[in-house]
């Protein structure tokens, strides 16, 4: 059986992989081999283009090089990769450490939609103002987090929600269902409030909403990337719990 750390893992790989598929048009793709599980969004920025590392002695860097230079239709895309935390990997720069959290369905703590909050489904007319909230919160452009986000909407697998607080759009975030090598999972990603509207519980009610939605639908793990203390306290309220994280290398 899985420890929880695995499947976190393998769940991250899953809904990294199923990001790709959703893109093949646009030059992305998804693929396995050479010690790591590979996929693109046909995009020109490094976070976007994400490898996860299964077999350090597997690891092919000249292959995996090869594969991300074919996408976005030839053109090549800039990528990074994600490496089970302490893992000595000699490729590439370190870039960061990220956090994983995850969430089994009889932890889960519902938490009440705030006062004059609404939260619902998003459509393809909330295209513009997904960009913008994701933008402000996150601090990226507009225009390079529109084509990201824009595959979403609509897809047989995301649900993507919009917060309104008193009629104003706030807050939204997604989640990637999967049912691959973690079986059913969903990743809760994008958990993106305005300035204005923080403090109030809407980023807990968007992801306590997914988590629940979810469940619902026959997810057996959640998990997410907190990225900072102020969100993994909020998550931890909600059931979530710390496991292995990742080392993020780019520049490989």
């Amino acid at each position: 059986m899985l420890s929880l750390d695995e499947r976190v893992r393998l769940a991250h790989g899953d809904a990294w992989q199923a990001e790709g598929r959703l893109r093949v048009r646009q030059g992305g793709g998804a693929a396995e081999f050479a010690g790591a599980r590979l996929m693109a969004s046909g995009l020109g920025h490094p976070q976007w283009n994400s490898g996860g590392l299964v077999d350090l002695a597997a690891f092919d860097l000249a292959a995996t090089r090869a594969w991300y230079a074919a996408r976005a239709h030839g053109a090549g895309v800039p990528w990074g990769m994600r490496v089970p935390a302490g893992t000595a990997f000699a490729h590439g720069r370190f870039l960061f450490a990220q956090r994983n959290m995850a969430l089994e369905p009889e932890l889960f703590r519902p938490v009440a939609i705030p006062h004059g909050v609404v939260i619902a489904k998003a459509r393809e007319s909330d295209l513009a103002v997904l960009a913008r909230i994701d933008a402000e919160a996150f601090e990226e452009p507009v225009d390079s987090v529109t084509p990201w986000i824009a595959p979403h909407i609509g897809a047989r697998d995301v649900t993507v929600v919009l917060a309104r607080l008193d009629g104003q759009p706030v807050g939204a975030s997604t989640a990637i269902h999967t049912d691959d090598r973690a079986r059913r999972c969903a990743g809760i990603f994008g958990v993106g409030v305005v300035a204005q509207a923080r403090g109030r519980g809407i980023g807990a009610a968007l992801t306590a909403w997914l988590v629940e939605h979810a469940f619902a639908r026959g997810a057996t793990l959640a998990h997410l990337n907190p990225n900072t203390d102020a969100a993994a306290r909020i998550y931890t309220r909600l059931g979530f719990v710390e496991t292995t994280g990742f080392d993020i290398y780019v520049d490989l």
